[in-house]
């Protein structure tokens, strides 16, 4: 167990009060809510947290957007406004406090609200909070309503007050989640509603605002201190002197009038460091904080912290710059995946998704996600999760794929919600770097957005984009976080640039978008790399789901509708051309298609683990999806692993065996992503299919500490082996084992044979043991049952031969 730390901050009245200091209280105004459209006249039941979609669905009131090709009949909603309202009642007691404020943790978007008939705020930012003081405005019996007009009336308003059309439509004005206006793998569902909590909170003489941990880098590792530094943002509405009591970790503090911070210093013993999972303890203390008036608690928190120290380190070096992360002095590689929001509806997301999807990330050996910004910042329960797990989280600022205004207006709303975020996720030690923006700059610099610009409107519209990713951003990161790192744009070059694979990070899409072959990968190798994909098909169970039929068929208007890439069915095909026979039916075009899913990002993978140090980062895209949807996850919306995400296990193993051809030898290299060297026995072996062994090699090898080598080199020409009917079967003690195949897929000389299985029963599931008489490449597992195998699409070796 976590040891626990009790900082008291002790404080004793100096003036008077007219009212009794009492403990701080928050009280939840989440229930008894209505909504109606501004038109009608009839309310109904809302769920708050929530949206007007979920909320029209729950009445039947609207089809389901996921279904078929729902989404093109719900696009009124979003054009629509909406009007939400609901009563509490406060006894005299509650009201009978020197501060009662409203918090609206989330608004989304443009929204008017009122209480008791009194306008009392008007909001334009789905990520801000705001806090409004109604302490003379609140009743015995209180309403509040709020009114959500569409976001297509500001966002013309302010395209009007521009002289040149902006890249990438009237999203850019709107504040909010910026996928829902449509992507490339998601729908088009512009939400409204109040989409985060709302609370009234109540206080009395001072209370605490925020409180944040900063560690002293100057604690080495190995030392028996560390030294944490502790800010305490308190709220106080009169002075307040401190006493003579003093108790280790305490501070007797002289409160002002306003808001003011207060520091401590404390040191702890023996400590012990936060590590990324796969190469130590994600350690986490507990520390408990009460703010204490006259030897009453007014106000208290509790919160965990992670003692570590995380930074980018992007270096000019003789190639060009580096890009890779030190954990506590450490190089890390980093092994994982872009993260999207789980929903399109985000109140739909519960605890047991996260903590599901997250164990998904840890099982398959990912030690990062990367937060994308086109989507949302995630709610607390994410980033605990990932301090409890053991995951960094590279966290986007929410710009993607866009220019934006440069207006003082939208400046100020943007520096506020970075203020709001930043300050928010500033504790968690899983927090690895402040990204600013998606492909932002890329796409100014080469996908042809200053096309039909003047010189004037060109160097305005780059201005506009350095004050908000070169200065506002930044600033804010550098003064409320100074320890987290910043990098402005996600990738530095686009892959148009020759430096995209020598400095910075790097998205690759000459994969897919210009569909260069798989190979590309391993010839192309970037510093890190922080995106690059490719598509597949969903589980039977989306696709059915999609269709509503109990038959996979993929050539219906509703998968068309769900596929949200022009040329995806296309180039799934022709990819599938290349190095996989194409079958004639809808179930196993949908199982090859996430084969050839797996080939491709897996040969990157390994390609840029067996590079490392010069890469120090694989990051695919993308990990999970919004809905039931055609994509490139590589889980399913409905929490299917696809054959990617099984095969990104093996490829991210912290000690991995990778095989690759270099003109006619081959290479065997290992990774060791551990910190620790490793003394074991490296076993080669070639078998046909038939499971004879041609050749076979044991031997003893070190394999250092964070580290690629490569350990051996084979002759081709020497082994004399038939190429579409040998594999060569890899492994050591501390790794699983790699097939290497010497042909592709379609040229294999594959046999039929009957796979044997033997289920028996076992606490919380079953095992199954399967088993053939000849090698079989790339074995699918399903059931009806909902459930998940904890390996599928595996190389079966002929004869029960282990590997």
């Amino acid at each position: 167990m976590n040891k626990i730390f009790a900082i008291l901050l002790i404080a004793t009245l100096f003036a008077c009060h007219q009212k009794q200091a009492r403990e701080a209280t928050v009280q939840k105004i989440n229930s008894d809510w209505l909504f109606k459209s501004k038109n009608d006249t009839e309310w109904h039941s809302a769920t708050v947290p929530g949206n007007i979609f979920t909320d029209l669905l729950d009445h039947k009131l609207i089809e389901d957007p996921f279904i078929k090709t729902n989404e093109d009949n719900v696009q009124w909603v979003s054009d629509s406004t909406w009007l939400y309202k609901t009563t509490f009642g406060l006894d005299h007691a509650t009201r009978d406090r020197e501060h009662i404020e409203l918090e609206f943790a989330g608004l989304d978007t443009y929204a008017k609200v009122y209480l008791n008939d009194e306008l009392i705020l008007t909001s334009n930012n789905a990520f801000r909070k705001f806090n409004v003081e109604v302490t003379s405005k609140v009743k015995k019996s209180n309403e509040i309503s709020i009114e959500f007009a569409s976001t297509s009336i500001f966002e013309e308003r302010e395209k009007e007050k521009l002289a040149y059309e902006m890249p990438e439509g009237n999203r850019i004005f709107t504040r909010k989640a910026q996928f829902q206006y449509g992507w490339d793998w998601g729908p088009k569902i512009n939400t409204a509603g109040i989409w985060k909590e709302i609370s009234l909170k109540r206080w009395s003489a001072a209370r605490i605002l925020d409180i944040s941990f900063s560690d002293d880098l100057g604690y080495s590792n190995q030392s028996s201190k560390a030294a944490i530094t502790i800010e305490s943002d308190l709220d106080g509405s009169a002075e307040i002197i401190g006493g003579d009591e003093h108790i280790r970790f305490d501070r007797n503090i002289q409160l002002k009038k306003g808001t003011h911070t207060y520091t401590i210093k404390t040191v702890l013993d023996n400590p012990k460091l936060w590590w990324p999972h796969n190469v130590g303890d994600p350690h986490m203390y507990s520390f408990k904080f009460q703010l204490i008036l006259d030897g009453k608690v007014i106000d208290k928190r509790s919160l965990s912290h992670g003692y570590r120290t995380i930074e980018l380190i992007a270096e000019k070096d003789a190639i060009g710059q580096t890009f890779y992360f030190s954990v506590n002095g450490i190089p890390i590689f980093a092994k994982g995946a872009n993260y999207i929001p789980q929903n399109s509806f985000q109140n739909r997301v519960s605890p047991e998704h996260y903590e599901n999807l997250l164990n998904d990330v840890v099982d398959a050996n990912m030690n990062m996600l990367r937060v994308w910004g086109g989507g949302i910042y995630e709610n607390d329960i994410f980033y605990q999760l990932c301090d409890e797990k053991g995951i960094l989280v590279w966290q986007d600022f929410m710009f993607a794929c866009a220019m934006y205004p440069g207006d003082d207006a939208f400046l100020k709303n943007v520096k506020q919600e970075a203020i709001n975020q930043v300050k928010r996720l500033r504790n968690y030690a899983s927090i690895a770097l402040w990204a600013g923006n998606n492909e932002s700059s890329e796409g100014w610099h080469r996908w042809g957005w200053q096309n039909g610009k003047t010189e004037e409107q060109k160097k305005e519209i780059w201005s506009n984009y350095l004050k908000v990713f070169d200065d506002i951003l930044p600033n804010t990161v550098k003064e409320l976080s100074p320890a987290t790192s910043y990098w402005e744009s996600s990738p530095k070059y686009g892959r148009g640039n020759p430096n995209y694979e020598k400095e910075g990070d790097a998205h690759d899409w000459w994969v897919w978008h210009d569909a260069y072959p798989f190979e590309h990968f391993e010839e192309h190798v970037p510093r890190f790399m922080s995106e690059f994909g490719f598509q597949s098909f969903p589980s039977f169970a989306a696709i059915n789901y999609i269709n509503q039929k109990d038959t996979v068929d993929i050539h219906t208007k509703a998968m068309k509708s769900h596929q949200k890439h022009a040329r995806g069915f296309q180039l799934i095909n022709e990819y599938m051309e290349r190095d996989y026979p194409i079958p004639t039916s809808d179930e196993d075009y949908v199982y090859i298609s996430q084969l050839l899913q797996a080939k491709g990002i897996t040969m990157g993978i390994e390609a840029q683990r067996r590079a490392r140090p010069y890469n120090m980062g694989s990051l695919y895209w993308q990990l999970n999806d919004c809905w039931p949807v055609i994509s490139w996850s590589s889980i399913d919306y409905f929490g299917n692993w696809k054959a990617l995400h099984y095969k990104a296990k093996k490829s991210f193993q912290d000690v991995l065996i990778s095989s690759k051809v270099d003109s006619n030898e081959i290479a065997i290299h290992i990774v060791n992503d551990l910190l620790i060297e490793i003394k074991d026995t490296l076993r080669l072996k070639i078998i046909d299919f038939s499971g004879k062994e041609l050749w076979s090699k044991v031997e003893p090898v070190r394999i250092e500490k964070n580290s690629s080598q490569k350990m051996r080199e084979l002759s081709l020409s020497q082994l004399k082996i038939n190429a579409k009917n040998s594999v060569l079967v890899t492994s050591t003690n501390s790794s699983g084992a790699n097939f290497h195949y010497f042909d592709s897929p379609k040229e294999l000389d594959l046999k039929n044979s009957e796979i044997k299985s033997e289920i028996r029963k076992h606490t919380g599931g079953f095992w199954i043991e399967v088993s053939s008489q000849v090698l079989q490449k790339d074995v699918f597992l399903s059931t009806v049952t909902k459930g998940h195998f904890s390996d599928n699409f595996f190389d079966l070796l002929p004869n029960g031969h282990l590997y």
